[in-house]
């Protein structure tokens, strides 16, 4: 993406007062044509870029945690002393700016050089990542920061290799977005840091007695170190097979681009299914002024996901840009008049997409004799029950420390931070994973941000109004907060955040009352 952010504030090239500076609290401005926030800890300042490497969220609207920065959109974190990203989303560093005291005055100066990786004392001499998607790109680049010097060989089978995923149903589909910001990376990325990208040529087979991993192709790639990344795959229903509307699922950028060409010649589409994917992927239709119905088994959209009050709302967004809604039934059959509906209803369909949920793909890992129940089981430090072995992302089931339980959770954000873990893990440095889970979603211009994890609840309670768009919505169990649901609070989100990373839960209260 292309960041046109205007400068603001004072110019830190020419000094600002050393007194006027906050503790512990971003303050904008500019230095050298370029947005930068200034840091005070104490009697030390730094200067880092404004702006997140991830979708350029505004820095200064972020907080300070210990010597961290975090972004407010999308809760990356950075090094406020070398600019390096610490914490997806950002897998990119923010700039850093050389910074002297001059009679009472902070100065920034040049840009600091980055700090050349240095080769770590041990590290796997074969590592491959089987799965290139937001957990292994995570991976195989967090290994090269960290100093590994071995082979990686990340495997993929689908083209162009790792791209940003929650855009596909967002601002590409709308249209708003260009394609050139989908890739995570190029593949002169990956030459350059020396990761083996491997597109097309898809993992058949693992050999956990002779470390081998075997290609569609008959090529094998021995392995010290293998990470199981493999994703899910988009359930598929069973709708007759009428060549006219098409059923699409998506998942790829190979999916985008097919609904995109069928939407073009479109005057109406029906989404199965009213999950995350199937809402945003209903308002990115609308984007395209395409007529937009839901269809829906539930009564409420993602109603188990996030109460019926919250559901509601996010309903009455999209009633309001003229999507319309058939609850209680599901499709029985695609036929030349659109989609049959088992209440014995036909919605008219030019193109019909899936959004009814998604499979762990664990096809490999049980043929290879780990252990699988209702994903790859892992422990806390995310490996497999067969040694030098890892699973990350959607397809790893691991224990969620706050819960006290096995998960499996498919978000974007966990799963490339999961990806960054066993990538530290492999390289000796592992600790438990205890991060806790994010993502957000985004119905037209509504976007919600979602702390924690909550697959069931004794209590809602709405904090603010959600008709305002001001609004945190908390779920609890026995007392206690598993969840937190912001829309228009994106500092109290990340404050939260780190309340319940230091399992504090009295903060979490405070804070949700405006302590």
């Amino acid at each position: 993406m292309t960041d046109t952010t205007e400068l603001a504030g004072p110019d830190f090239a020419a000094g600002v007062p050393l007194d006027d500076l906050p503790q512990g609290t971003p303050v904008i401005g500019h230095a050298h044509g370029e947005p930068v926030v200034l840091v005070r800890r104490g009697d030390e300042v730094h200067a880092v870029g404004a702006r997140c490497s991830h979708y350029h969220g505004p820095l200064e609207e972020g907080i300070v945690v210990g010597e961290t920065l975090r972004c407010p959109w999308h809760h990356a974190r950075f090094d406020l002393r070398t600019g390096e990203p610490l914490c997806a989303p950002a897998l990119s560093p923010i700039g850093c700016y050389e910074v002297e005291r001059r009679n009472g005055l902070v100065v920034v100066g040049a840009k600091k050089p980055r700090p050349a990786v240095k080769p770590a004392a041990s590290s796997p001499a074969h590592v491959v990542i089987i799965g290139a998607g937001a957990a292994g790109a995570a991976a195989a680049e967090r290994l090269r920061r960290l100093g590994c010097t071995g082979t990686i060989t990340l495997v993929g089978d689908e083209a162009p290799g790792p791209v940003d995923r929650p855009n596909l149903s967002k601002d590409y589909l709308a249209g708003t977005a260009p394609e050139d910001w989908l890739p995570l990376r190029s593949r002169k990325f990956y030459e350059k840091i020396g990761v083996d990208l491997r597109i097309g040529d898809p993992a058949t087979a693992i050999d956990t007695t002779r470390k081998l991993v075997t290609l569609q192709s008959g090529t094998t790639l021995p392995y010290d170190a293998l990470l199981l990344a493999t994703g899910a795959a988009p359930i598929r229903l069973d709708l007759g097979s009428a060549p006219t509307p098409r059923v699409f699922t998506l998942r790829t950028l190979a999916d985008a681009h097919e609904i995109i060409a069928a939407a073009a010649g479109a005057r109406r589409a029906v989404v199965i299914g009213s999950s995350f994917i199937g809402l945003e992927t209903a308002a990115s239709l609308r984007g395209r002024q395409l007529e937009v119905d839901v269809v829906s088994r539930d009564r409420v959209p993602l109603e188990r996901v996030l109460g019926e009050e919250l559901g509601r709302f996010v309903q009455q967004i999209h009633e309001a840009h003229g999507v319309r809604f058939h609850f209680g039934t599901s499709p029985r059959a695609v036929s030349a008049q659109g989609v049959e509906l088992e209440n014995g209803r036909t919605v008219p369909a030019d193109l019909v997409v899936l959004g009814v949920g998604v499979r762990p793909r664990t096809d490999l890992a049980e043929k290879a004799g780990l252990r699988v129940e209702n994903g790859i089981v892992v422990d806390a430090f995310l490996r497999t029950s067969a040694p030098r072995i890892w699973a990350a992302g959607d397809a790893a089931r691991y224990p969620e420390p706050r819960l006290g339980a096995p998960v499996r959770i498919e978000h974007w954000v966990v799963a490339e931070r999961q990806g960054q873990a066993v990538a530290r893990d492999m390289m000796g440095l592992g600790t438990p994973f205890d991060v806790v889970p994010f993502f957000w979603s985004q119905h037209f211009d509504v976007t919600l941000a979602y702390i924690g994890h909550a697959d069931s609840w004794d209590s809602v309670e709405v904090i603010g109004s959600l008709a305002r768009r001001d609004a945190t919505v908390v779920y609890r169990r026995g007392g206690r907060v598993l969840a937190v649901v912001t829309i228009g609070r994106d500092r109290q989100s990340l404050e939260i955040e780190v309340a319940l990373e230091r399992g504090e839960e009295g903060e979490v209260e405070l804070l949700l009352r405006g302590g």
